[in-house]
């Protein structure tokens, strides 16, 4: 008997999903467990496998094409079985798609992909240096995967204009989709040119989030600077030791979760009628994905030890980039954390992940002159930003918990305890 799938409800907040690629065409035989499908979410692309044995009859949503949740996504069943009947039924108790609220927009037909160069002629510019060629063999032939060129046909690009990031230079899928050329470099002079990207569902559910967050939640931001000296020195002590190797996010993540269990009132969320006091703490870590920034999140942080805690980001940040982590391990959190130090970022400030009541900016280590027992000498600061919900954290609050973090990053001995 023929099995219907489903789109799947790949995450807390998901309503529709974006078929990113097709593993099998109608005719193949699937097993159990083969990846059937990449489906895109509002927080990932995932890989979807199948739950069933047979031929797989039908498509419900081709690559490209979106559907809400609980449409029909593919049938499986027995080579020639008939299954009118079968998608009739699934048809008809699927789940409508939602209108969106603020605007309506038209489907399209296509995939996406299809149409999203657009050329505009304007006032002349001047010629500017070409584009590096990219690598290819002896014979001229570009190293490009068969994905790569054919989406670089359907989107209208030169594929000997594009940059290869794979193996020996070879151009694959994502060189393809993130090909921005520069107005100077595109076509002839006195031509310009734009790329126009559709947001991919993770960048929707970015913007609606944080929108909501930045227009809803009162945000005001406390700063500390923290002397950075004695965890350089710590740092240093524990990697000599060769069985180990932690970072100062590392620390800085233990150290949040030493000062939430000193400071509960920050370990909270805006629960719209209630605020919500988490005895438990579960620290995310704002981590950059090829589509966006995803939130992983290190379960009963306080519980666990400087190493293995960097060990678990390790593995939570190299999954989330290989789009291979669960949407369970992106929920749940009760406290954040961004660093953006090791781009070289001193000081700035983010928006609050709801329903959290803070998150905490991680600016880089700077060397700077500093006043120690009356004297001017060098020193290594670092400058922490605490952005908060007014709604859930007062001012007094925020300050009390960056004073406890400032003292566990500046005497370290002190959070192991």
């Amino acid at each position: 008997m023929a099995e219907v799938i489903l789109m799947p409800k790949l995450s807390d907040t998901m309503t529709e999903g974006v078929v990113a690629e097709w593993h099998a065409k109608v005719g193949d035989k699937v097993s159990e467990g083969d990846i059937l499908a990449e489906i895109e979410t509002d927080k990932a692309t995932m890989e979807f496998e199948s739950f069933y044995d047979g031929i797989l009859l039908h498509i419900g949503v081709e690559k490209g094409g979106s559907a809400p949740v609980n449409a029909v996504l593919a049938v499986i069943g027995e080579k020639g079985e008939n299954i009118d009947d079968v998608l009739k039924n699934a048809s008809a108790n699927a789940t409508p798609k939602e209108e969106p609220k603020e605007e309506k927009l038209s489907p399209s037909p296509e995939p996406v992909a299809a149409q999203v160069v657009k050329e505009e002629v304007v006032a002349p510019v001047a010629a500017s240096t070409p584009l590096p060629a990219p690598v290819s063999s002896g014979n001229g032939r570009v190293f490009a995967s068969p994905l790569a060129k054919k989406m670089a046909e359907e989107k209208g690009l030169n594929i000997n204009q594009i940059q290869g990031s794979g193996d020996g230079g070879r151009i694959v899928k994502r060189d393809v989709e993130n090909y921005q050329p520069a107005a100077s470099f595109a076509g002839p002079v006195g031509q310009e040119s734009f790329t126009d990207v559709p947001n991919s569902q993770m960048r929707k559910a970015i913007a609606k989030a944080l929108t909501a967050s930045k227009f809803s939640a009162p945000h005001f931001y406390l700063k500390m600077e923290v002397d950075m000296d004695n965890a350089i020195a710590a740092r240093k002590a524990i990697n000599a030791n060769g069985d180990v190797k932690i970072s100062f996010n590392d620390m800085v993540i233990k150290a949040v979760a030493a000062a939430l269990r000193k400071h509960p009132k920050v370990n909270a969320d805006w629960m719209g009628d209630y605020i919500r006091y988490n005895n438990h703490i579960h620290v995310g870590v704002a981590v950059a994905v090829e589509e966006g920034l995803v939130v992983p999140v290190v379960r009963f942080t306080d519980t666990k030890g400087i190493a293995q805690i960097g060990e678990e980001i390790k593995d939570l940040a190299g999954r989330a980039r290989s789009k291979k982590i669960l949407p369970e391990e992106m929920q749940g959190g009760t406290f954040a954390v961004s660093n953006l130090g090791m781009y070289g970022i001193e000081d700035f400030t983010s928006i609050i992940n709801p329903p959290n009541g803070c998150i905490l900016s991680v600016g880089q280590i700077k060397q700077t002159p500093v006043v120690k027992n009356g004297e001017i000498v060098p020193g290594n600061v670092m400058m922490l930003s605490l952005s908060c919900d007014h709604r859930v954290v007062d001012g007094a609050v925020g300050s009390e918990f960056l004073q406890t973090l400032k003292g566990f990053l500046e005497d370290p001995v002190r959070m192991l305890v």
